[in-house]
This record gives structure tokens, C-alpha cells and sequence, in this order.
């Protein structure tokens, strides 16, 4: 019986055993930085504005609410509306980029399960800034049964009040459970370990 090869997708490299003595990463930089950290999930060089308002987020969907409607490109260019999923539960997460170890971790782990997912009942959805080319390399890679949607501008995940990390200079990982009538009832946050996002919302699918 023939046996299908999937590829590797964990980090070659491990968190370092002693905590940094900064708050910061060594590689932060008010003004510009480069994340190096491979639980981060940045691949660019980005500008930073450090002001207060990157200190303050405020969530704007919570557990019991339903939250804004989107209409986003997926990784074939396919327009896909959140309404799309009313009437089954659906798993919607976002997170930093695309090909970034902690990200690459991420959404094989959500791959390797994703039949109990669909012994659920339920859909998953990845969403991150790439755009639809970037996706589809990143799907087609590590041979991703879900959708990837491109919220280029982060417009959808200010929308939903995603909280960053890094004093908002890091997109943040963030998963949420909606029930087949669109209402959210889980938001799980976990940066550093993105293999927990599929364990709590098993835990939470089972439950429904």
C-alpha cells in the first residue's frame, strides 16, 4: 500500500534556554527592525512607529458576539465571504506570514488534523497579509487542504481587533471558534505556541 510523504514543517532551530534579559528581542529597534525569532512569524524588514497608540488594543469581537463580515481573495484569487460558512462551524485564524517556521508550524499542524476537523462538522480558515500568490506557494508547499485568505492592509484583522505583540509591531496569532450560526465561542491567543490554537479548538468543536 502506497504511503504518502507530507513535507517536514518543524523549526530547525529551538527557542533559546535562558529568557532574554531585555523585554525586547535583541533585533528590535524603535524606528525599524527585522524580527529574527522563528516563533515571531516576521520575514520582513518593517518600519515601526513607536507611539503610544501601538500600546493600546482594544478587541472589538468577543465570545458571544458575531463579528464583522469579510469579503477577501483566497489563495486562487476566489472572492470568499464570511457568509460562506453560516450554518456549519468555522475556524478562523490569523496569523503573522506565510513560510515563517512558528506559521509554517501552524498551519501543517492544522493540517495534520484536519480530518477530525472535518469529523466536526467544520471548515478552517487561515488568514494572514500575504497576498494570493504567497498563499498559494505556501498551500501548495506543504499541501494544505484550507483556505487561505489575504487580508492585505490588515483591514479585516483591525476589524476584529486582532491584538499585536511587540508594542504592535508584530501581527498577532489569534484563532477563533465560530458555531454554525456565526457566533464566536472561542478566541484563543497563543504567539509562542501555534500547535496549542488546534488543540483548544478540538476541545471547543467536540463540545458544541
Amino acid at each position: 500500500m502506497a504511503t504518502l510523504s507530507l513535507p517536514k514543517c518543524s523549526p530547525q532551530s529551538r527557542l533559546p534556554t535562558q529568557p532574554p534579559k531585555s523585554h525586547l528581542p535583541p533585533s528590535f529597534k524603535v524606528g525599524n527592525f527585522t524580527a529574527k525569532s522563528q516563533f515571531l512569524g516576521l520575514k520582513r524588514h518593517c518600519p515601526v512607529s513607536y507611539s503610544s497608540s501601538k500600546f493600546t488594543i482594544v478587541a472589538k469581537v468577543n465570545k458571544g458576539s458575531v463579528p464583522p463580515a469579510f469579503t477577501l481573495k483566497d489563495q486562487d484569487g476566489k472572492t470568499v465571504n464570511l457568509s460562506k460558512f453560516k450554518g456549519k462551524p468555522v475556524v478562523v485564524y490569523f496569523y503573522p506570514a506565510d513560510e515563517t517556521p512558528g506559521c509554517t508550524k501552524q498551519a501543517c499542524a492544522f493540517r495534520d488534523s484536519y480530518e477530525k476537523f472535518k469529523k466536526a462538522g467544520a471548515e478552517v480558515v487561515g488568514i494572514s497579509g500575504d497576498d494570493a500568490s504567497s498563499h498559494k506557494a505556501f498551500q501548495k508547499k506543504y499541501r494544505l487542504p484550507f483556505t487561505l485568505l489575504s487580508d492585505e492592509g490588515n483591514k479585516v484583522r483591525k476589524e476584529w481587533g486582532v491584538p499585536a505583540d511587540l508594542f504592535g509591531a508584530l501581527p498577532g496569532r489569534q484563532t477563533y471558534v465560530l458555531d454554525k450560526n456565526g457566533v464566536v465561542q472561542l478566541i484563543y491567543n497563543n504567539q509562542f505556541q501555534p500547535e496549542k490554537h488546534i488543540d483548544e479548538t478540538l476541545k471547543l468543536l467536540l463540545s458544541l
